[in-house]
């Protein structure tokens, strides 16, 4: 597995070795020792999540003030545009975003600590996406920020309205949400 450094540290690209030939291909997705071992992330997952969305629909950007998730995320079928905001404030990179395609085709991965408010918009007809999360989801703890907070200004791929969630139509600009010291 290669390792691409974002411009913010602690969020990691990761590109598998993909074996493949006329039959198909074959790449280990996670590898407990393999994923210490390369990236110096010492963590357990705890939770496998996997969701299907139709083009346009815009997930996020969302987080946990109870029980912060890091996330190790790919799309299996279809394309995304994978969104990571630092909402740490006492972070260097604190109100800074990182965006990257990931898809069943380049078979990339992201991985967004804990401190971080997540989304993604789907770029294809349709998009699977499968993330491993390092706590359970408390919904109690559940928070959104707005997609199009104008602060951050995130450059999403959008040729019309995305589609929204009543809950991320609602999202709070990042200046008065509920977010990490």
């Amino acid at each position: 597995m290669s390792i691409v450094h974002t411009k913010i540290p602690e969020v990691l690209q990761l590109e598998p070795q993909v074996f493949a030939d006329d039959r198909g291909f074959f790449f280990e997705a996670y590898n407990h020792q393999k994923f210490a071992q390369d990236t110096g992330i010492l963590t357990n997952f705890v939770q496998d999540n996997h969701s299907y969305s139709k083009q346009n629909v815009l997930r996020g950007l969302h987080y946990q003030i109870q029980q912060p998730q890091g996330k190790l995320i790919r799309a299996v079928v279809g394309t995304i545009f994978d969104v990571a905001v630092d909402i740490r404030k006492s972070s260097p990179t604190f109100g800074k975003w990182v965006g990257y395609e990931l898809s069943a085709k380049n078979k990339r991965l992201l991985w967004i600590p804990s401190g971080f408010a997540h989304g993604f918009l789907v770029l294809s007809e349709i998009a699977e996406v499968l993330y491993k999360t390092t706590d359970y989801y408390a919904p109690q703890g559940d928070r959104t920020i707005l997609w199009n907070d104008p602060d951050l200004a995130i450059d999403w791929p959008l040729s019309t309205p995305p589609i929204l969630s009543a809950k991320d139509q609602v999202g709070k600009p990042l200046k008065i949400a509920e977010i990490f010291d």
